[in-house]
């Protein structure tokens, strides 16, 4: 971790503040209903009775006795959230949103911090995955309040060692260190070209998967300004482009279109908005649609 100015120690205190304050007054009981996990621990193996599910056989016992057995599951009490937050140099580039100074950064630890102190609240444990083109930090799950302070830290001060993202290959670690049905939340501006989709969607399969493309006016605005000096921020690189070659970006209705087909619930929480809102209003739908 690298060291806080007074300033952004001031901001990352704040956004701890916030975050736990917001919750409370928004989130209620949505957070419970909205996000809940869909692990099942096997329990014991029992006889077939009619109106079992059929996929539940064990074929194993059934072929050994000759007689129908079905597996028994009781559902988790305890949800596990995995975050996987992008980090990379495309984060901390932003027009400031509504408030003059909210980049990209200061969004997504927004984010990160409402939803593991949701998770905290509601005694479920949080753990998270930074990336950037390769994995930056990772967090054990835990259920914590400081383990909460943690991981909005994290997001926050997070300086990328890589110069670029990879989000297949972020989404793989996660999947690999979070074998058991989970919630698996995604956070990203998404404007990685890649071929994360089949790996999302295959989590997605298994998981309760949100994804959240976290865009910025900034993406799709350049076209006029003509000549420019630009310094990559994922590279460092500093070259002269006309403004007009900037705009191929896809927009976010079609990052987060893109998002959808792989099975996830997407949805965008743009630099403009108010984080937390959203939160609430998304979840908040997902309770209404069962």
């Amino acid at each position: 971790m690298s060291t806080l100015t007074p300033e952004e120690l001031n901001e990352l205190r704040r956004l701890h503040v916030q975050a736990g304050r917001r919750v409370d007054a928004l989130f209620g009981g949505d957070y419970r209903s909205a996000v809940r996990g869909r692990g099942m621990e096997f329990e014991e193996v029992r006889t077939y009775q009619p109106g079992d599910d059929v996929r539940h056989l064990d074929w194993n016992v059934t072929a050994r006795t000759g007689e129908p057995f079905i597996k028994v599951f009781r559902e988790e009490r305890q949800t596990t959230l995995m975050l996987v937050v992008d980090v990379s140099g495309s984060t901390r580039v932003g027009t400031g949103g509504r408030d003059g100074h909210t980049d990209r950064r200061t969004q997504l630890a927004r984010i990160a911090g409402g939803l593991a102190y949701a998770s905290f609240r509601n005694r479920d444990r949080v753990g998270l995955v930074t990336f950037s083109d390769r994995i930056e930090a990772y967090i054990t799950p835990r259920r914590t309040r400081a383990h909460t302070w943690s991981i909005i830290q994290h997001v926050y001060d997070a300086h990328a060692q890589g110069h670029g993202t990879d989000i297949a290959t972020s989404l793989g670690f996660a999947a690999n260190m979070q074998r058991r049905r989970s919630v698996f939340v995604v956070v990203s501006d998404f404007l990685d070209k890649g071929p994360w989709d089949r790996v999302l969607g295959a989590i997605a399969r298994r998981h309760q998967v949100y994804a959240i493309c976290v865009p910025d006016a900034l993406d799709n605005s350049l076209g006029d300004l003509g000549l420019v000096e630009i310094q990559d921020a994922e590279t460092g690189r500093t070259r002269v482009v006309d403004a007009r070659a900037l705009t191929g970006r896809a927009p976010v209705e079609a990052r987060v279109e893109r998002l959808r087909r792989t099975g996830a619930r997407a949805f965008a929480i743009a630099t403009e908005d108010d984080a937390f809102a959203v939160l609430h209003r998304e979840l908040h739908a997902r309770k209404r649609a069962g």
